[in-house]
């Protein structure tokens, strides 16, 4: 019976959170919640994993008619990945779903088996 139990706690699913915000502190803020909630029901959590941060970029020219000096400005914005992996637990999701997260932050959560 001992097997069977083991075996089960070996193919529990996995709730995977990804999150993703311009604001870097945001974002941090977020997943330093997600920790706690973790730390205090006593969940071991895996990550946060960071992803490649995405760069886009735009060059325009300063003058508004396109005539005098070659002029240009450079605005760049930086998209901030994470994922979390938590074990599925009822109790643990309903206290992450009730986190107030800004509007900066994107947060998506899926199971993962």
């Amino acid at each position: 019976m001992s097997i069977q139990f083991m075996y089960r706690l070996n193919t529990m699913s996995k709730v995977r959170i990804k999150l993703q915000s311009v604001e870097i502190d945001k974002l941090n803020q977020v997943i330093d919640r997600i920790k706690s909630i973790s730390s205090t029901a006593g969940i071991p959590i895996s990550g946060p994993i960071p992803l490649p941060t995405k760069r886009l970029k735009v060059t325009t020219r300063k003058s508004p008619c396109g005539d005098g000096t070659a002029t240009f400005d450079r605005f760049e914005m930086r998209i901030h990945k994470r994922i979390v992996d938590l074990p599925a637990n009822d109790k643990i999701l309903h206290n992450v779903m009730r986190i107030s997260i800004p509007r900066t932050v994107k947060i998506k959560i899926e199971m993962v088996d």
